[in-house]
């Protein structure tokens, strides 16, 4: 049996080996998957919603641990693990309780004979495939809508961070989920993804991740016409107005950038301020950033921890450079601590000062704990710098004005966007993005949807 070791990317140290799936084993797995969505999809809204509330119950008992396993594998902080939990069984209870609201419709006939019904039901096996930086949120969410429509669901977690997704999986079986509706398979992403994308009984992708691959999986997926999910790559403005409330301004911007390393797709990249506020922003915000310390995850300090791997690490330290021999000025930070023997790597958090639109930070998704301030002058020319990106994932702006934020609001073409707010995620709302950013939606009604199919019957004959 064939193995990959998950290590701590905070100490370079083996947490446990992972058995990688066979071909054969997967393909064994789908088909015990179709035929556990055979017997699913006749259950009640109530039956799926019980099981859903006891799993959460289950998730919520053992949230401790599960935190500790999720910081140990990705490195994020204790305590943004524990939130991570949280913010996980939120997605389960909401689709527990919108799985009752999934109504259909009847449509006036145009004769006294004929009766016009509209259901909606599950799409079938839908196959998953998830991200290290989110490992519990990033399952939950498309798990929960997907068994609450009604469908059986095969998850591939993402190799650096899969132990998360395996525990929930095992506390789902234990809630009650009958053993197949509900999987887990490990092993090199290109392949799987083959798998998932070429086979049959699969009726629906949905990923999340970078754009790049996003495009082979919509590329793949297309000769057997699957409903697709994307969540790709983000490139998030920030745009701070002239009459921003600072005292708002300044925490929500550190928990924007700097949560999870940086590591998150809807994090703000670029930091655009407006020429009046920007010398008050890049001295608030570098020292309150600077307060924040460097670390293993487990430890009580710690605020940042490391970046996930060498590449993420290696793409990082690029950009600052480029980013400085371009004439940015750094106000905070700049460098990183390597240890190339034991793989682990953290970036100290970074603020640039002066940057220019010739930079490789203000173009290229940044995952990682590095701000790059800009100044602008004119609002129009904040909101083209905004919107001068092929992605449209997440935007923020911070203005007291309700004309200016209306306008913001309308200009920018992003799937989320924050006024006053740098925290917008919620299970309740829609979550996605425009452009190459991603096709659909998870969370909220919304949601949900993504996992029906729409059936019109026409029933005739109905005079006596």
């Amino acid at each position: 049996m064939s193995t990959f070791t998950v290590y701590n990317p905070a100490t370079g140290a083996a947490i446990k080996d992972v058995p990688i799936d066979t071909n054969e084993q997967v393909e064994a797995k789908i088909n015990a998957g179709f035929e556990a969505f055979l017997d699913w999809r006749d259950t009640t809204a109530y039956e799926r919603a019980e099981l859903l509330h006891k799993w959460a119950d289950a998730i919520m008992a053992e949230k401790s641990s599960i935190a500790r396993t999720m910081t140990e594998e990705n490195g994020k902080p204790l305590t943004e693990s524990l939130g991570e939990v949280n913010y996980a069984v939120s997605y389960i209870r909401w689709y527990a309780e919108e799985a009752k609201r999934l109504y259909g419709r009847t449509i006036p006939a145009g004769s006294r004979d004929k009766r016009l019904l509209v259901t909606q039901q599950g799409i079938g096996l839908v196959a998953a495939i998830t991200p290290w930086n989110f490992p519990a949120a990033m399952m939950t969410r498309k798990a929960a809508p997907a068994i609450a429509a009604g469908c059986a669901f095969i998850v591939k977690p993402a190799e650096e961070t899969p132990l998360t997704t395996i525990r929930l999986i095992e506390l789902a079986h234990q809630a009650g989920f009958p053993f197949n509706l509900i999987q887990c398979v490990n092993g090199d992403g290109p392949r799987i993804g083959e798998i998932f994308t070429s086979h049959a009984r699969i009726r629906k992708i949905t990923f999340t991740g970078s754009t790049h691959v996003g495009k082979l999986l919509m590329k793949n997926s297309a000769d057997s016409v699957k409903h697709i999910t994307m969540e790709l790559g983000g490139h998030a403005p920030f745009i701070i107005c002239e009459d921003a409330d600072m005292d708002l301004v300044i925490p929500q911007a550190i928990a924007s950038k700097f949560r999870n390393a940086g590591q998150t797709c809807v994090c703000a990249n670029r930091f655009i301020v407006h020429a009046a506020r920007y010398d008050e922003f890049c001295e608030r915000f570098t020292e309150e950033a600077a307060k924040l310390n460097l670390g293993n995850g487990l430890e009580s300090d710690t605020d940042i921890g490391p970046v996930i791997n060498q590449k993420g690490y290696g793409k990082i330290m690029d950009q600052i450079e480029d980013a400085v021999t371009k004439g940015a000025n750094v106000l905070l930070g700049g460098s990183g601590i390597a240890d190339f023997d034991k793989e682990t790597f953290f970036v100290r958090p970074t603020i640039l000062g002066d940057v220019t639109l010739e930079m490789d930070i203000m173009h290229e998704e940044t995952f990682g704990p590095v701000a790059p301030v800009y100044r602008y002058y004119d609002l129009d020319d904040a909101i083209a710098i905004a919107n001068g990106t092929p992605y449209g994932l997440a935007a923020y702006f911070f203005t007291e004005d309700y004309k200016r934020a209306l306008k913001l609001h309308r200009a920018l073409d992003f799937g989320i966007v924050g006024w006053n707010d740098g925290l917008p995620s919620t299970a309740q709302a829609p979550f996605g993005g425009m452009k190459e950013s991603g096709i659909g939606r998870e969370g909220g009604v919304e949601g949900i949807e993504a996992y029906l199919e729409t059936k019109y019957l026409s029933i005739g004959g109905l005079t006596e």
